[in-house]
């Protein structure tokens, strides 16, 4: 699940004051606007993801939040989209870009330290790393992650205290107290609080791992389904919320699939299918085959992990996004490749590349930025794996490792470990003890099922070599981090 906290921002001259009995009026972003040219919103958002990409940020940017800068409904970025657009023009304060100082959108100053993010993550007393602050290369450690956090959940955290079953939720999560007024209709302010628990847990979890965050992400989905009982204050808001539940469900069932909780995944997935079709939302329909898809390849399910990707496939046609039938496409590979069809399994990959080769589009969902060149050739090599194929696995693995962006360090954690596996399998001992070494320098930041599940694996297999000094201070390691 990433990106940088990525809420899309600030939206506090909608908050209910009741100090203010006027509406604030909203200028536009005619600055902004001129920044943006010829470009169309997608094309801009779609740059917008690519120079994050560049300096080690994950934004969720599409053109719905474009077109909220332009209209003057965001007066000022978050820190994580003031650093991509100071990245991409050098020189322009945030005045420059059309926005608004941030200390007079904020209305009030800095907050203290104590106050708590949106999903705030305690780590547990068994288990001291889990979610530790992220510091990025070059940045110092200190408080500035914490205090951005604690700043621009503001919004999402009042929202999620606005209902009578939310501040079950917000109590819950340290979010506020249990004395939040309810409200009888669902706005702008609780869609979006449920879309940013979205994009936290999908920053938590590609950068920790899912150990650890899936017990504590659930109270969200039940408040989410809570909300949709509600009644909305406009159609297009009520669509949003089915929207953001059944992505808030894949979520929360990707947690339960990565932790080894295939049942709990299976129902997870399953809420987020029925939701998309009540919606008629086909965007959301995709994004629950493609994981149904995964989780059936995981379960052993090779046939269903197949036509689930298939139904995905026809789910996605209409929307006009080839990454999306790309992923798809490759998950339809695993399923004949755990059928052990080659020639299926080659003409699906086929198509995958093809998708692919076509780049990035402005109908691409959100969720998909996970999936670059390094993903791609991960789900290339385990494919290969599950064919027998060790060594070109191996080298699929190698490239997915190489051109991942370091700053994900759970989905490295997983390369060099599907890189360990296949390497031990192929022949490769101590080649393999070393690429496992490098999983375990990343254990300090990541709590997998599946990567230790993996690691497991790959030192059983490595066990008969043990006479080689590189496997034997891998498996010495190995176990003592395993107790």
């Amino acid at each position: 699940m990433a990106p940088s906290p990525d809420p899309h921002d600030d939206p506090r001259v909608n908050a209910r004051t009741p100090q203010t009995p006027r509406r604030l009026t909203r200028e536009p972003n005619v600055a902004f606007r001129q920044l943006r040219g010829a470009r169309s919103p997608g094309e801009f958002a779609a740059a917008v993801r690519r120079a994050a990409r560049e300096i080690g940020e994950q934004v969720a940017c599409d053109a719905r939040y474009i077109g909220r800068v332009e209209n003057g409904e965001i007066r000022c970025p978050n820190y994580a989209y003031e650093r991509v657009f100071r990245h991409m023009f050098p020189g322009l304060t945030l005045a420059d870009l059309g926005f608004s100082a941030r200390e007079t959108v904020r209305g009030r100053g800095a907050r203290p330290l104590s106050a708590a993010p949106l999903l705030h993550i305690t780590p547990r007393p068994d288990h001291p790393r889990d979610d530790p602050p992220v510091q990025r290369v070059g940045q110092s450690s200190d408080n500035h992650h914490i205090h951005q956090n604690h700043e621009e959940s503001d919004v999402l955290r009042r929202a999620f205290m606005t209902g009578s079953t939310a501040t079950v939720a917000a109590v819950s999560l340290g979010l506020g107290p249990a004395s939040a007024h309810p409200v009888q209709r669902v706005g702008e302010a609780e869609v979006s609080a449920v879309e940013e628990a979205v994009r936290r847990i999908r920053l938590l979890d590609d950068r920790h791992g899912a150990d650890g965050l899936y017990q504590r992400a659930a109270q969200p989905l039940r408040t989410a389904y809570a909300l949709l009982d509600a009644s909305a204050a406009r159609r297009s808001t009520q669509e949003r919320l089915h929207t953001g539940a059944g992505e808030l469900a894949i979520s929360v069932g990707w947690l339960a699939h990565d932790s080894g909780r295939f049942g709990e995944a299976r129902s997870h997935y399953a809420e987020a299918l029925a939701t998309a079709r009540l919606a008629g939302d086909a965007g959301l329909e995709a994004h629950a085959f493609c994981n149904m898809s995964f989780l059936a390849r995981d379960m052993g399910r090779p046939r269903e992990a197949m036509r689930a990707a298939q139904a995905g496939e026809r789910a996605a046609h209409p929307l006009g996004s080839p990454r999306l039938l790309s992923l798809l496409a490759l998950r339809e590979a695993g399923g004949w490749a755990g059928l052990g069809d080659r020639s299926a399994c080659e003409e699906s990959l086929t198509r995958a590349h093809s998708h692919f080769a076509r780049g990035t589009s402005p109908a691409d969902p959100e969720w998909m930025t996970f999936f670059v060149e390094a993903e791609l050739e991960m789900l290339q090599a385990q494919c290969w794996s599950a064919l027998g194929d060790w060594s070109r696995a191996a080298r699929h693995a190698h490239r997915a490792a190489t051109v991942q962006d370091p700053h994900f360090a759970r989905n490295l954690a997983l390369y060099r470990a599907e890189l360990a596996d296949d390497l031990a399998r192929a022949g490769a001992p101590a080649e393999s003890a070393a690429a496992g070494q490098q999983v375990l320098d990343l254990l300090n930041q990541v709590q997998s099922t599946r990567i230790q599940a993996m690691l497991a694996d790959t030192s059983r297999i490595l066990a008969p070599h043990r006479a080689s000094p590189e496997v034997a201070a891998f498996l010495e390691r190995r176990a003592a981090v395993a107790v």
